[in-house]
């Protein structure tokens, strides 16, 4: 507002368009009610503008209306808002793949990263002493800055638990992705589950469906099923391992500093170890829709050694029962499920002298359910 004529104490101001022609009144008075003019000109203009832009953004995008940065400011359709409705920085993502001769499917693994529409991704794959040519190939990746390569001293082989920690300690992301060298991601799976995390700081990590493809890529099934909810109780997850791990989790980081990282002593199983212990430190939540996409062939790691996978479960269950407080039920009927796995390995191997006596403890461990097995009532995979 500025003053620029004055005469007998009537004074005369310009505001924009407005203007005080001098009349009769006092100076006091022609000043007060152009303020009050001009103050009622400008709550009107803000409120039809407010009402104008609540009703376009309605109508036009279920996103939170805010008011933009300046057009110096990038804004990409993922940008995540707080509360208020105002802009935040994108969280970082750390995205691990252990690998170790996985020259057939790792460009598909890798590529399927890189194509992801969340923005901030932090990509480390650990070689653990390919000689396939895995490693060459992630070596060109990395040429064009596009992923991180880490491996062992002299190259060496030290096992998947061993890779993912030497990842785990490396990253420095606020949430953490494990994706394994022969799977895949879905292209909107990690910009929906931190869109999810980022306003709910309960949970330890989230989880959505995989969809389980055939070595070729042909679909089988979806893993968990699409009326599977989540109760966060540890006591399930120890019973069953029900997730489809790990590629289908986004994990906060913070929670697995605080559980720590993959027991490298188990070759087997070390999946189900982190996250019942993450299960029993946080919430977990679930997101219904496919994530990932987990290949099932002859050499995945769930198909070898499977004799080695359930006497590592026996281990992972007495430190569990130490650790927690979980129910007598509980420990009693997965200590049955692994002796019926156990037993069912045996079998397979001829070994009938061992398979009847881990069958004989399932049966009396959890004679509900072998029963049910028994019949052909539940399958246990």
């Amino acid at each position: 507002m500025e003053r620029w004529a004055s005469q007998d104490d009537r004074v005369v101001w310009r505001q924009s368009a407005i203007i005080a022609v001098p009349g009769t009144v006092t100076g006091l008075e022609t000043r007060t009610i152009l303020v009050t003019c001009v103050r009622l000109h400008c709550i009107i203009y803000t409120l039809d503008h407010i009402s104008l832009r609540t009703l376009l953004d309605t109508a036009s995008s279920p996103v939170h209306s805010f008011q933009g940065p300046s057009s110096s400011q990038k804004i990409n359709p993922y940008t995540i808002l707080d509360g208020q409705g105002r802009l935040k920085m994108d969280p970082l993502v750390s995205v691990i793949t252990p690998a170790y001769n996985s020259v057939k499917f790792i460009r598909e693994t890798v590529d399927s990263v890189l194509n992801q529409t969340y923005p901030a991704i932090e990509y480390i794959v650990v070689d653990d002493g390919s000689q396939d040519g895995t490693y060459e190939i992630l070596r060109r990746y990395e040429s064009e800055e596009k992923i991180r390569v880490l491996s062992h001293e002299n190259r060496s082989n030290k096992g998947q638990s061993a890779s993912l920690n030497l990842g785990l300690k490396t990253c420095q992301g606020k949430y953490v992705v494990i994706l394994d060298s022969d799977d895949f991601l879905d292209r909107d799976k990690i910009r929906q589950q931190v869109g999810f995390m980022e306003g709910r700081q309960e949970f330890g990590a989230v989880y959505g469906q995989a969809q389980v493809v055939s070595e070729d890529g042909n679909p089988l099934y979806k893993l968990p099923e699409d009326n599977h909810t989540e109760s966060s109780d540890p006591n399930n997850l120890l019973l069953d391992c029900y997730i489809p791990s790990p590629g289908a989790l986004l994990f906060r980081k913070s929670v697995l500093d605080k559980v720590g990282f993959f027991e490298e002593k188990f070759r087997a199983s070390q999946d189900h170890d982190l996250l019942v212990r993450v299960a029993e430190s946080a919430p977990l939540a679930f997101q219904k829709g496919v994530v990932f996409f987990y290949r099932k062939h002859g050499n995945s790691i769930s198909e070898l050694g499977l004799e080695k996978r359930w006497l590592a479960g026996f281990e992972i269950l007495d430190r569990a029962s130490k650790r927690y407080q979980y129910k007598r039920s509980t420990i009693r009927k997965r200590r049955a499920l692994l002796n019926f796995r156990l037993g069912h390995v045996y079998f397979s191997q001829e070994r009938y002298g061992k398979a009847l006596m881990h069958m004989l403890r399932a049966g009396l461990g959890d004679p509900v359910r072998s029963t049910r097995v028994l019949f052909g009532l539940e399958k246990v995979l």
